[in-house]
C-alpha cells in the first residue's frame, strides 16, 4: 500500500471485543457493526492536505502528525468530509465545548477504542499482534524520535502503527466522574517503555491536550 497516495481505509469486520481497565480492574464487551479505517495513523502530508496546517515538532511528510489535540483530531474528520462531499460525522457547538456525533452521517470520525482495539488486535487474542520490535517503534528501538509511518510490520489486516510511533486519540471520554471530559488514547508511543505498547492498554488527556507522541487515525462507519 502506497503511504503517499490518498487516504485509503481498509474494511474491518464485525466482531465482540472486551475491554478492560487496571485502574479500576473493569472489564466489558461490546458489539461491532463493520467499519473501516486507516492504514496508517494520519501523516503530517495528509494533514497539510486538508487543513494547510503542520503542527509537528518533528517535520517529514511521512510521519505521523503529532502535537494534535483531539479537537483537532474532530476538526480534521469533518474538514476531509466536506472536502469529498460526505456529511460530516460530528456536529459542534458555537461555544465549542459541546460536540454531537451523528451516527447516520457517511463522513469521516476517529474510531471508537472499541474498534481501535478489535482492529488492532486483527482477530489475535495476544496483547500484541507480532514480537514487538518487528511491529512496533517504542522506547528501546525508537531511537527515541518518530519515524514514518508503514516502516513496521502491518497486522493481519493490513494496519501498520497500531502499536507504538505515536498514540492514537480514540471518540470515547475516559471516564466522566473522575476525570470530566478526558478522552482515551491507545496504542502507546516511540517514548513508551514495552508495557505501554499492548492491544488492551489505555490512557487519557484533555482532549485540549498536545504533545509530540500523540496522533491519530480515522475511521467510517458502513452504512445499510
Amino acid at each position: 500500500m502506497d503511504v503517499n497516495a490518498g487516504i485509503e481505509l481498509i474494511a474491518v469486520p464485525p466482531g465482540r471485543v472486551t475491554l478492560s481497565d487496571r485502574r479500576t480492574q473493569r472489564s466489558w464487551s461490546t458489539e461491532l457493526a463493520p467499519y473501516r479505517l486507516t492504514a496508517f495513523p494520519i501523516t503530517q502530508a495528509h494533514y497539510a492536505q486538508v487543513t494547510g496546517q503542520r503542527p509537528s515538532s518533528a517535520q517529514g511528510d511521512r510521519l505521523p502528525v503529532e502535537g494534535v489535540s483531539w479537537w483537532d483530531a474532530v476538526r480534521f474528520c469533518n474538514t476531509l468530509s466536506q472536502q469529498e462531499g460526505l456529511t460530516a460525522a460530528y456536529r459542534l457547538r458555537a461555544d465549542a465545548e459541546g460536540i454531537v456525533w451523528d451516527a447516520s452521517a457517511d463522513g469521516y470520525r476517529l474510531p471508537t477504542e472499541a474498534e481501535w482495539e478489535h482492529a488492532c488486535r486483527a482477530g489475535t487474542a495476544d496483547a500484541r499482534y507480532g514480537p514487538l520490535d518487528e511491529i512496533a517503534w517504542h522506547r528501546c528501538n525508537s531511537r527515541e524520535r518518530i519515524h514514518d509511518v508503514g516502516g513496521k510490520q502491518p497486522n493481519a489486516w493490513g494496519m501498520y502503527d497500531m502499536l507504538g510511533n505515536v498514540w492514537e486519540w480514540c471518540w470515547d471520554i475516559y471516564d466522566a466522574e473522575v476525570y470530566g471530559s478526558y478522552r482515551v488514547l491507545r496504542g502507546g508511543g516511540w517514548f513508551d517503555e514495552h508495557w505501554s505498547c499492548r492491544a488492551s492498554v489505555r490512557r487519557r488527556s484533555h482532549p485540549t491536550f498536545q504533545i509530540d507522541d500523540v496522533g491519530f487515525r480515522i475511521a467510517r462507519s458502513v452504512l445499510r
